[in-house]
């Protein structure tokens, strides 16, 4: 008796696997990136005092950790700033 899985049962499991594994989670976007992206769109945005300086709060906390090679976290607060910019 053969006791091969059939290829299409042994590419569903594969499939699935990569669909639950934590450990192939999307890279981050290169912090410098986003960072141009948060600028970009601050020259453009018509934003009230309190939203200006919490994009400008946000910005200084993702460029931080951007320093410090940490591009997940800092992409975080970049994100965190564009939803506030409009995006």
């Amino acid at each position: 008796m053969n006791k091969r899985l059939p290829l299409s049962l042994v590419a569903a499991f594969f499939v699935a696997g990569l669909a639950v594994s934590p450990g192939h989670a999307q890279a981050p976007v290169p912090c410098e990136d986003m960072l141009k992206d948060v600028r970009a769109k601050m020259t453009t945005a018509k934003l009230s005092d309190a939203d200006k300086a919490k994009v400008q709060v946000l910005e200084a906390k993702g460029v931080e950790r951007c320093n410090a090679d940490d591009d997940k976290r800092a992409d975080e607060f970049f994100t965190q700033a564009l939803k506030v910019l409009g995006n």
